[in-house]
């Protein structure tokens, strides 16, 4: 009975459908609908026909077949398609369809994922050492313990497939012999301190040509190393070592800012000490060149007039050394007395420019004994003895 009979549940026998007759039902159905079984009706012996059924089952094997060759391609991966195990194309992020298997298989690759390899030590954690990948020898035959890691990616998608059956074992391997190289041709002080960075990049470089020469589709992102340092059993000597390193170089460094600071300053005194004496070579040589210059000049004018360059040269003589001193004595032949004159006060309120007219000028009373009291004498005396100097024969 179908489930769409309209006496069903209104029989005094009620009871379960008839499976049989629901799969007859759904066959013949079937069959009217692939043009087969006389538009419904079923064979003499009330069964549907069996190349009905073989020909839905074909078809739904059809269907499922063909839908299992699409596929989708993530923006960070490729598809590689392979075509009874050959390289046929490789596809872009998208939805992809190819021929079903066993014609046709895809293999989806991650190209931009970064993977990391650890040698020398595992977990990242850098006390799960690993000595025998770790421990290598330096140029100058020395042991160090060194623990690095290779970040690498895919660059070719083909060649990653069929060209390496480990990848990781590989860049391992690549990786570990390209360090103790790079270690090998390296002194241990650059190693263990200044050099690091070096000899990564040259063990990058080195792992890279490696795996290039395989092809292996891989590139190496980074090399980072993550420990290095002596072995344990000789730890407490490297520290020593490079403690008294330590205070060598900050002894070269304090002697370094010494010699930056006393070296300026011993420089630049000596540049004043030069300009200074160069300054005075000018001045000298200026000076006697003006001095010989003038001389020339008198030179001239006295070939011209002896009598009157001699009285010239000699008050000018008379007046810088006087002009210098604190108090003149005039001898005064007619009178037989001598005459003091305070110059020094007088230079301070006259100056010194006029010093010479002040003399003439300001009235000295006589010493004790000599003729005359008053200013009237002081002058005339004074004239008399200018007269007489004048009258002596030179």
């Amino acid at each position: 009975m179908a489930l769409n009979d309209p006496n069903w549940g209104k029989r005094n026998n009620d009871g379960p459908p008839d499976l049989d007759e629901l799969w007859r039902r759904f066959n013949r159905k079937l069959g009217g609908m692939f043009g087969s079984g006389g538009g419904g009706s079923t064979p003499r012996s009330g069964s549907p026909s069996p190349m009905n059924g073989f020909l839905i089952l074909v078809a739904l094997i059809v269907v499922v077949w063909f839908s299992s060759g699409f596929y989708i391609v993530d923006a960070s991966q490729r598809g590689v398609v392979l075509r009874f195990g050959k390289h046929v194309e490789t596809t872009q992020p998208g939805p992809r369809w190819h021929l079903p298997w066993p014609i046709e298989t895809a293999e989806v690759v991650n190209v931009s994922g970064v993977r990391t390899v650890e040698v020398g030590f595992r977990n990242g954690n850098a006390k799960n050492k690993v000595l025998s990948e770790s421990l290598m020898l330096t140029d100058d035959e020395n042991i160090i313990d060194l623990q690095f890691a290779v970040q690498f990616d895919v660059k070719s998608p083909e060649d990653y497939l069929f060209n390496n059956r480990h990848a990781e074992d590989s860049v391992k391997q690549a990786a570990e012999s390209a360090m103790r190289e790079a270690v090998g041709k390296s002194k241990m002080d650059l190693v263990l301190y200044e050099g690091r960075e070096q000899v990564a990049q040259r063990a990058h470089k080195l792992i890279q040509q490696t795996l290039d020469r395989y092809k292996t589709g891989i590139n190496v992102v980074r090399v980072n190393t993550q420990q290095t340092q002596p072995p344990e059993q000789v730890q407490a000597a490297f520290d020593d070592a490079n403690k008294a390193n330590q205070d060598r170089e900050r002894q070269k460094n304090e002697g370094q800012a010494y010699a930056n600071d006393v070296v300026p300053k011993a420089r630049g005194a000596a540049s004043r000490l030069i300009q200074e004496s160069e300054g005075y070579r000018q001045r000298v040589v200026a000076t006697a060149e003006g001095e010989a210059a003038r001389f020339n000049r008198v030179l001239a004018e006295y070939t011209k007039a002896p009598g009157v360059m001699r009285d010239r040269l000699y008050l000018d003589m008379m007046q810088q050394v006087l002009t210098n001193s604190s108090k003149v004595v005039v001898d005064q032949k007619n009178a037989s007395n001598l005459l003091f004159l305070p110059l020094d006060k007088i230079l301070q309120m006259t100056g010194a420019t006029g010093s010479a007219d002040a003399v003439a000028r300001v009235p000295e009373p006589a010493a004790p004994g000599a003729p005359g009291n008053g200013p009237a004498d002081l002058n005339t005396r004074s004239r008399d003895a200018l007269r007489s100097r004048e009258r002596e024969p030179r």
